[in-house]
């Protein structure tokens, strides 16, 4: 427990009482924060957008031994993972001062620099050199800097019932290559990703200035970062939050080729609909419609990406998605009033804001997308107005929707969603209704019990 008042002024340090049977992996003061003129403060330089990974250096975020002062970046490694890890340390089960060993960890394929990795405004949300450290910084590793990777490249195989059954009804065809036998194998290269922000860009995509986003980043998280107040010349952060995958279809190296064609399916988390294939949603339905087209597309000599966000819920989380649920289901599930439920719990109907989304496309060297394969007007601004042209959007086939999906389908549609087919005006949306819970519980009894209004 920290002991109140106990910090000793400009140090950001404060002794902590220990029990008497707790054996310490720690000093016995608790540095809670650093200020830019503290006594042995010395930060690794680092230079975001500069030409290559050396001169840019290093993103070093460790807090143990002598790093701990010349740190050049504020957060943890992990993402929403670095909490697992501190609970590790403190259950013993992880020494804190462990160093990977990352021998044959390297990436299996090497892709190649873009113009973007240098550009300190295409690329803000995410270490461009993240994947490469080993290599790059060879020197520090060996003298011991705890230095990690924000990104990994590998290779799988896959398999997915759909695409499984596109085989089966000969959709896709085996080629041995990338659909690898009759069951609908899939040769797959990933990369996951790590959020790592700028905040300067950070903030510039946004709008906002940087002062105002480190106030809120802190303010906001119950104050977990002090050092976005007190440390102003710590320009990068690595957030608690969830990363990114990529899967590419067909060789990595097309992905660049402005000379083939590219299939691009950008998919946010739907626990529920992507995994236990929820019928509420069009989610899953649409990843798999993204998978086989993107699929297609390598089979015909062009290349298929699919990129997979960690942002359960809309960004808004699963616990507030199924508040949502309840208060459709029990409020009367139409159209019309599909958004109005969302903001009546969370206050706006969507937090992914995608401004940050089209680094990764640059990262990996889009030049342009010719099948787009999603309806979201949000995506499709964030990518074009990033300088990515889109030649053609692809909506979700009809006979693919779910049975109780089109409440969300068809107000998505009203609200700027991409369609080929038709657009419903406010009154129709209102006769666009969803299953309702009348065998499940009595929906009435529960009006009179909690007050709630159908037609709130």
């Amino acid at each position: 427990m920290l002991e109140d008042g106990a910090t000793p002024a400009g140090t950001g340090e404060s002794p902590t009482a220990q029990s008497p049977n707790s054996k310490s992996r720690y000093s016995k003061h608790i540095i809670l924060t650093t200020y830019p003129g503290q006594s042995g403060i010395d930060p690794v330089p680092l230079e975001w957008g500069a030409p290559d990974a050396k001169s840019r250096g290093p993103v070093i975020v460790s807090r143990s031994g002598p790093l701990l002062k010349r740190r050049n970046a504020m957060g943890a490694h992990g993402g929403s993972y670095s909490i697992y890890n501190a609970l590790a340390i403190a259950a013993g089960h992880l020494d804190p001062n462990f160093r990977p060993d990352f021998r044959n960890s390297q990436p299996t394929f090497k892709f190649p620099w873009q113009p973007a990795w240098a550009d300190k405004t295409k690329i803000v949300s995410m270490d461009p050199y993240g994947h490469d450290i080993v290599n790059q910084f060879r020197e520090e590793l060996e003298a011991g800097w705890d230095i990690r990777p924000t990104m990994a490249v590998t290779r799988a195989n896959m398999k997915l019932a759909e695409i499984g059954e596109a085989v089966r009804d000969g959709e896709l065809k085996v080629d041995g290559n990338i659909v690898v036998d009759s069951s609908g194998e899939v040769r797959v290269t990933k990369v996951a990703v790590e959020p790592v922000w700028y905040l300067p860009g950070v903030a510039e995509r946004f709008g906002m200035d940087e002062g105002t986003l480190r106030r809120s980043l802190f303010e906001h998280t119950g104050g977990s970062y002090p050092e976005l107040i007190t440390r102003p010349d710590l320009k990068v952060f690595l957030p608690p939050i969830g990363g990114l995958t990529v899967y590419i279809f067909g060789p990595p190296e097309r992905v660049s080729d402005e000379k083939v064609k590219l299939a691009l399916r950008i998919h946010d988390e739907c626990n529920g609909s992507d995994v236990f294939q929820s019928d509420i949603c069009t989610c899953r339905p649409y990843l798999a419609f993204g998978i086989r087209e993107a699929i297609r597309e390598a089979q015909n000599g062009g290349s298929g990406v699919v990129i997979y966000f960690r942002k359960e819920g809309r960004a808004l989380g699963e616990v507030i998605k199924y508040l949502v649920y309840n208060a459709r289901k029990r409020g009367g599930d139409t159209a019309d009033k599909y958004f109005r439920r969302t903001e009546n719990i969370a206050g706006v109907r969507d937090m992914r804001f995608q401004a940050l989304m089209p680094d990764i496309l640059h990262w990996l060297g889009i030049k342009k997308i010719d099948r787009m394969l999603s309806m979201s007007n949000m995506k499709y601004d964030a990518i074009v107005n990033s300088g990515i042209p889109i030649l053609e959007r692809i909506p979700i086939p009809d006979h693919m929707l779910p049975s109780d999906s089109r409440v969300e389908i068809d107000a998505k549609i009203n609200a700027g969603y991409f369609t080929t087919g038709k657009q419903y005006t406010m009154e129709e949306l209102s006769a666009v209704r969803g299953r309702g819970w009348e065998k499940w519980e009595d929906v009435s009894g529960l009006f009179a019990v909690y007050g709630v209004e159908s037609g709130f």
